[in-house]
């Protein structure tokens, strides 16, 4: 009886260990999705006031698209923000339905990749990411334009650059491929003659652009934005 007991003892404490663990995932999953869906709510609350134009041009990523003034950078192009801090390569895979297929867009920017690195992605694992938010894409718009900016080198993530720019090769041999994805090579102008990144590109954190580093880039993105 006293074996009987142990090994009850045991199965139970197991099962109840198993139980918690499944629990603690399964909150955390639910906090990762409640952080993103408040922000994607957020969206279509705005689209609910005023739908933004259809085919037209979304850009979607992570904080490098939330914060900047597209409107500012490109007044003639009403183009559509659809970033949100934080967020990795398939987070926007995760919510393509609700932020990018739903306008019907001609022209998706996309810039994401570098908290996916952060967070111990491979740059394996976000070119992969980056396939699969294509192949979502064109399977329901097979003529919409996508045009990636390349992961970028910061101050902040200096450590990672050598991720970062195996990232940047594999999605480029994706690119070349398609006559529907564009690169835009945003890492060579960003550095500067001493082979570090620019300071005057960054605010104080060393991660985030500052209005230097947003002008840089609407120079550079600018073209790959005319229609076809």
């Amino acid at each position: 009886m006293r074996f009987f007991a142990d090994t009850h003892f045991a199965y139970t404490v197991v099962a109840l260990s198993v139980v918690t663990l499944v629990a603690v995932n399964a909150e955390r999953v639910v906090a990762e999705e409640s952080r993103w869906e408040s922000a994607i709510q957020a969206f279509e609350e705005q689209d609910a006031k005023q739908a933004p134009p259809k085919n037209g041009i979304v850009f979607v990523g992570s904080s490098s698209i939330r914060k900047w003034d597209l409107a500012k950078s490109f007044p003639d192009l009403e183009p559509i923000n659809r970033g949100f801090g934080g967020s990795e390569v398939s987070d926007s895979v995760e919510f393509a339905e609700r932020i990018i297929l739903k306008y019907d867009p001609r022209i998706v920017v996309v810039y994401a990749g570098d908290n996916d690195i952060a967070h111990d992605k491979t740059p394996q694992q976000v070119c992969n990411d980056f396939k699969q938010l294509v192949g979502m894409i064109h399977a329901k718009l097979p003529k919409t334009k996508i045009v990636y900016i390349a992961v970028k080198p910061s101050i902040k993530r200096w450590a990672l650059v050598q991720q970062v720019r195996e990232a940047n090769r594999l999605i480029t041999e994706v690119a070349v491929k398609n006559e529907r994805l564009e690169f835009v090579d945003i890492d060579k102008p960003m550095i500067g003659s001493d082979g570090m990144p620019r300071n005057e590109l960054f605010v104080k954190d060393g991660l985030h652009l500052s209005a230097e580093g947003y002008a840089l880039w609407t120079a550079l993105v600018k073209p790959h934005l005319v229609r076809d």
